[in-house]
């Protein structure tokens, strides 16, 4: 059952942001929606500048914490492909510090100005070295939970480790828009319309294949894919990008967990200060990644022996 909260912050972001932008809004109009930080940072946590496998981005961790005690995870944000930062997206990242892990965020490259496949590329020259010091776990929401699975289909092909798990919050798996809820859920969904989802596909792909499975993870062959975490909620365009995948995942013999929502629009974690749903989420996409975590450590001796 939703709390009141939910009902209430789901009329804020259809204030806030859908009728914000309207019904065609251009580029500069989706960024200035997106772009703005109005939640506040977690207490406790600190966030530093650095690179990491050439690609500057931010360093989060819980305050007083030592860094090399703590669980890793590479988080990348969300924002259609062309907004958004690791400024942004702190209310997942200091959640994730305060948890316990530390957070490395890339401040990767965005469109129309760096089309598809920049933004996935500077993904995977950051995983190539941050799975460089060994087992580590990934998350992404909308946008960088699409970047998480292409990371994952790119690992492969790069024979590059994989992450130990990864936690994705209402993804983006499907630029095709194919999923029965694009248009189900076109009336419901408190951030998106139709048209305001199609103008960031043509913008992030710049002329190229939105089919291609690097930017349509659910084209790809999820096979060998590390155990994965779907939040999404129950009235978002984008839900069956998750159901659908977790689906194809599972057939190819992927450990999938999924979650729907009611009530809470997209992204709701951002809202972690006050949404009680907000703090669930997170704290169960914690849990999971540190259980997976926890199993691909204690499996590593076996593997060497």
């Amino acid at each position: 059952m939703a709390s009141l909260r939910a009902y209430l912050f789901d009329a804020m972001v259809r204030t806030g942001v859908r009728i914000r932008m309207g019904p065609s809004p251009d580029i500069a109009t989706i960024r200035a929606a997106f772009g703005r930080a109005s939640f506040p940072d977690p207490a406790g946590v600190l966030f530093t500048p650095g690179e990491v496998g050439g690609v500057p981005g931010e360093w989060v961790r819980r305050a007083g914490a030592e860094a090399g005690d703590a669980p890793r995870l590479l988080y990348l944000h969300g924002g259609g492909f062309i907004a958004c930062s690791p400024r942004t997206h702190r209310p997942f990242t200091g959640s994730f510090a305060q948890m316990g892990f530390r957070v490395f965020v890339p401040d990767y490259r965005l469109a129309p100005e760096h089309p598809f496949p920049a933004g996935l590329d500077d993904a995977v020259a950051a995983w190539r070295s941050f799975a460089e010091e060994g087992p580590a776990v990934v998350a992404g929401d909308s946008s960088g939970g699409n970047l998480a699975l292409a990371l994952g289909g790119e690992a492969r092909r790069l024979r590059l480790p994989q992450p130990a798990a990864a936690a994705l919050f209402s993804p983006a798996t499907d630029l095709l828009g194919r999923g029965a809820s694009f248009n189900a859920n076109a009336r419901r969904d408190a951030m998106f319309r139709p048209e305001s989802l199609g103008r960031l596909v043509p913008a992030y792909m710049g002329g190229a294949d939105p089919g291609d499975p690097r930017a349509s993870p659910i084209e790809g062959d999820p096979t060998g894919l590390p155990p994965l975490l779907f939040h999404v909620g129950e009235r978002e365009m984008l839900r069956d990008d998750s159901i659908r995948f977790a689906e194809k995942a599972r057939a190819a013999g992927v450990r999938v967990e999924l979650k729907v929502w009611p009530v809470v629009p997209h992204v709701w974690q951002l809202a972690v200060s006050f949404l009680p749903e907000a703090r669930q989420s997170m704290s169960e996409a914690s849990a999971f990644l540190k259980r997976e975590l926890a199993a691909t450590a204690q499996a590593l001796p076996e593997a060497v022996a």
